[in-house]
């Protein structure tokens, strides 16, 4: 038959040389007509196929693999060309060996990474992540055993990247045969190699010097530059030429202040002329001023004024002076009044505050108008902190929706001025970008109600109590009084600080209290008292919010603690909020795990039945994940940050996450029965397939195939052994990491029920498989009124024997197109029930003649040989139990004839049986 197309052509190769996997270029002719065309690639007689990338019908990219030749040539070979022929080779050099620890000048290209020690018949490692051969000499491996070698050396490893490496096992396993001289040499260049790492960093220096050298010849080319720059541009050095411009800037200013100054001495002695000729007329016109003045705001007009004229008039006898002088106090006290309500006044921001106050001190006001501002600021604070919430719970049920949302709420626009600067800005930020990254904006109208009180709330406190914070500690330290009352008064308010102490602080643990309430009637109403919940609950909503939600809210708490430590709040004050952030993550940890329980649940609606050549499904991958991602969003909530106990710190906590676990555990276990389970009805198998690679030996899965109860109990039984190899053991993984307790007891309750699980769908599937194969051994010995006693000489094995054998053929393709690793553990059983019934039906037989004995020795070897790589030392015994039920021969003649019977009986079916020859290897792995 003649091709279609012309041989490939390969006329050149780039690059032409290199180590093994090389990314290389193949260009040429014919190179095939499409990727699927392409059917082999070979350089240097390796072959190449599996990493080429077919671009074009003269393009070909690939990488080269490990060849033992040095130098080849280049074969590509099509479908419709056939075996090609190349003009150019390529050159296959020596990789240079770069152990993992070794420095290196050039990136290290690094190749997946298979460990040896988990599974040694996944080939060698690249070399740029292995260690090089420590001993400098050929390495030759030992045929010893290596199953001995791990008894002999038990908990050891031959790796010696391994923390247990054994130099023992090492040297039998690489250098049985290596002489004890070479030995020696070796260790002279393990020395070598120790010392040059501990010169590698000297050397790296050296090397560098030059480049060292040329930066600073560089750096002083550049500081000349600029210096010649600078010289002729300007008479003189830089320095100079800045001297001398501020020289000019200062005569200059000299020049343009020196008539203002003159004529500011001149005004103020006109000035002061002035005052003494109106002296007395200041007096008769200072209560109009006064009023006018305090009309304007110009407060300190009024003070200065008034000290003046109390200095001047207070004590004098004369009447008219009396006279006016009284209507002045008149208007001060009217002012002290004024004064004391704006202090009074809410909201009002600290500089007004302690403007107020500093002009009452001044005006020597009775009282103490400072511990009477603390007083209103506190009740103020209250008092938005429980409007918040009444106003919050109003808005919930007037929408008359107790799920939950609320529309967007500005919670940047606040009348009241923050005064936390930099601090708060940070904290808002931080609290911004935790949450709302990789959303967009319109997430806030979604916002539950509650979490957006929480918010409101604390963003409230943050922009109040620093204000609140401050005005009590300038009042400490005196700050608020001017120099003239602080004077007079500074023993007096020093008694008043030490009594007022105690009542500040009482004052900054009840806002403390306050919102903590308030957040634990939100979110927490059953760990407050039940006389409280009309004072800070109240909000009867049904639901409960999500774990994504509540770290949201843990997060904001965490970072209003921070603002409030870092105003330098002792902690004993600040102890409340702590106690509601573990209760919080507490709360997080248990919703989060209660939610990923009932999203396991609902995996068994999403199993495709899709099964891999491992015989797997994706819902054990889909479990794990979904806990692993579970675990992800508790990561922020269990990390303990500064002054933060751990979140599985109280035993009580503990067994209830572990029973939680267990729980997940166990609910996905029963999915996996329920799945087992379901009628067929209500499995949805038209989307059925399995892997690529999974062979296919009975062409039985075709897209209009469905399937049936056994499949199911197959598919389910293959997951349950994965889950018990590596699934469970990853997430305790995962549990460990995340400093879950208990964990071996979520292993062990997980692992038994598992385990339960999977015996009785186990034990389910062989009672299907195995009982009819049972009951058709007896009606089919004794078809056609057969009898021991009485038959014709043997001419070979009966047709019951055979069904059976092809019954059990069935069974082991059906268990090896949905799991190659159950087949051994089907097979045996199912042998086992055969072997235990046949046994039993040879026993029930009073005697043979001696052609029914040979018979019978025949059929009974005939089944014993063909099933030999699946019998179990119980079918073991069967088997021998019935032989010896029969009579023994005697006859040489006999044993020959039972012996071509048998080979005639194998040669026969040697088709059907190869299925049993095909799986020894594994068998024997297994």
């Amino acid at each position: 038959m003649s091709r279609s197309r012309q041989p490939p052509l390969v006329t050149g190769i780039s690059p032409n040389e290199g180590i093994p996997w090389t990314k290389v270029t193949i260009r040429g002719e014919n190179l095939g007509t499409g990727p699927t065309d392409l059917i082999g690639l070979t350089i240097c007689g390796h072959n190449c196929l599996l990493t080429a990338e077919w671009m074009s019908a003269s393009k070909i990219v690939c990488r080269v693999g490990q060849a033992k030749n040095d130098k080849g040539d280049i074969i590509v070979t099509t479908k419709t060309g056939g075996k090609g022929t190349s003009t150019v080779s390529f050159k296959l050099l020596k990789p240079e060996k770069i152990g993992i620890l070794d420095q290196s000048a050039v990136w290290v290209d690094e190749m997946n990474y298979y460990d040896m020690r988990t599974d040694r018949n996944k080939g060698i490692p690249p070399l740029s992540l292995r260690p090089a051969n420590p001993l400098g000499i050929e390495i030759e491996k030992s045929k010893f055993p290596q199953k001995e070698l791990e008894m002999l050396f038990h908990g050891m490893s031959a790796d010696f990247t391994s923390e247990n490496f054994s130099a023992a096992w090492y040297l039998i396993e690489n250098h049985s045969t290596t002489s004890f001289e070479q030995l020696k040499t070796a260790v002279t260049t393990l020395k070598r190699q120790a010392n040059k790492k501990s010169e590698g960093s000297l050397a790296y220096v050296k090397g560098g010097l030059s480049t060292f050298f040329e930066a600073q010849d560089a750096l002083s080319a550049i500081h000349q530059k600029l210096e010649a720059d600078g010289t002729e541009k300007v008479e003189g050095s830089m320095t100079q030429k800045l001297e001398n411009v501020l020289n000019r800037a200062s005569n200059t200013a000299d020049t343009l202040f020196q008539e203002v100054l003159g004529r500011k001495d001149k005004a103020d002695s006109t000035r002061n002329a002035l005052n003494v000729l109106q002296r007395f007329k200041f007096l008769f016109n200072l209560p109009l001023n006064i009023e006018r003045n305090i009309q304007k705001g110009d407060y300190d007009v009024v003070i200065n004024d008034y000290e003046k004229a109390k200095s001047l008039f207070g004590k004098t006898e004369v009447q008219v002076f009396k006279k006016y002088y009284a209507e002045v106090e008149t208007r001060i006290e009217a002012l002290r009044e004024l004064l004391l309500d704006k202090l009074l006044e809410t909201p009002s921001t600290l500089h007004d505050q302690k403007r107020y106050i500093r002009y009452l001190s001044d005006l020597h006001a009775s009282g103490d108008p400072a511990w009477q501002c603390i007083g209103a600021q506190h009740k103020w604070i209250i008092q938005l902190m429980h409007n918040c919430k009444e106003g919050y719970v109003k808005d919930l049920k007037g929408k008359g929706n107790p799920g939950l949302h609320s529309p967007m709420l500005d919670l940047d626009n606040d009348i009241r001025p923050s005064v936390l600067g930099h601090l708060s800005q940070t904290a808002s930020l931080k609290r911004g970008s935790s949450f709302q990254s990789g959303r967009d904006d319109t997430w806030r109208y979604k916002t539950p109600y509650r979490v957006a009180f929480v918010e409101k709330l604390t963003k409230l406190v943050l922009s109040q109590l620093p204000n609140f914070w401050k005005l009590w500690i300038s009042y400490v330290n005196g700050s608020l009084f001017s120099e003239t009352a602080e004077k007079s008064g500074q023993i007096e308010r020093s008694k008043n600080v030490r009594q007022r102490q105690n009542d500040f602080k009482k004052m900054i643990q009840e806002v403390m209290h306050s919102l903590v309430k308030l957040i634990r009637g939100a979110l927490l109403p059953l760990s407050i008292r039940e006389g409280e919940m009309r004072q800070y609950g109240g909000w009867e909503v049904k639901s409960e919010l999500s774990g994504q939600w509540l770290a949201h809210v843990i997060q904001t708490i965490r970072l209003t603690y921070e603002s409030l430590t870092a105003l330098e709040i002792p902690n004993d004050m600040l102890q409340t909020i702590q106690d509601l952030i573990l209760d919080l993550r507490v709360r997080c940890v248990m919703v989060t795990l209660q939610h990923t329980a009932e999203e396991i649940k609902r995996l068994a609606e999403k199993e495709d039945w899709i099964v891999d050549n491992e015989g797997l499904t994706s819902l054990p991958c889909q479990f794990e994940q979904c806990i692993v991602h579970s675990l992800q969003s508790l990561k922020g909530v269990l990390e303990c940050k500064p002054g933060e106990a751990s979140v599985f710190q109280q035993p009580k906590t503990q067994e209830e996450v572990c029973q939680l676990s267990i729980n997940i555990m166990q609910v996905f276990i029963y999915c996996l029965e329920q799945l087992s389970t379901k009628p067929d009805a209500d499995i949805d198998t038209t989307h059925l397939s399995v892997d690529i690679s999974s062979p296919d030996l009975f062409g039985s899965i075709h897209e209009d195939f469905s399937l049936t109860s056994e499949q199911r109990l197959l598919i389910v039984l293959s997951n349950c052994c994965h889950l018990e190899r590596r699934t469970f053991l990853n997430i305790a993984e995962h549990f460990e990491k995340h400093n879950f307790q208990g964990i071996e007891k979520i292993t062990q309750v997980s692992m038994a029920s598992l385990k339960e699980l999977d015996q009785r769908l186990f034990e389910n599937y062989i009672e299907l498989k195995a009982d009819p194969i049972v009951g058709s051994l007896e009606p089919g010995i004794y078809a056609g009124y057969f009898d021991w006693k009485d038959c014709l000489p043997p001419t070979g094995v009966r047709n019951y024997l055979k069904e059976a054998l092809v019954n059990i053929i069935a069974v082991h393709a059906e268990v090896f197109t949905i799991s190659k690793e159950l087949v051994p553990r089907v097979l045996s059983k199912v042998v086992e029930a055969v072997s235990e019934e046949l046994s039993r039906l040879m026993q029930c037989v009073s005697s043979f003649s001696k052609n029914g004995a040979l018979q019978a020795r025949l059929e009974i070897c005939a089944l014993r040989d063909t099933v030999a790589i699946y019998l179990t030392p119980e079918s073991k015994s069967s088997f021998k139990q019935a032989l010896e039920a029969l009579p023994q021969i005697t006859s040489g003649s006999d044993k020959k004839l039972l012996e071509e019977l048998l080979n005639k009986f194998k040669s026969s079916m040697h088709l059907q049986l190869t299925c049993f020859q095909a799986a020894s290897s594994t068998m024997m792995k297994t």
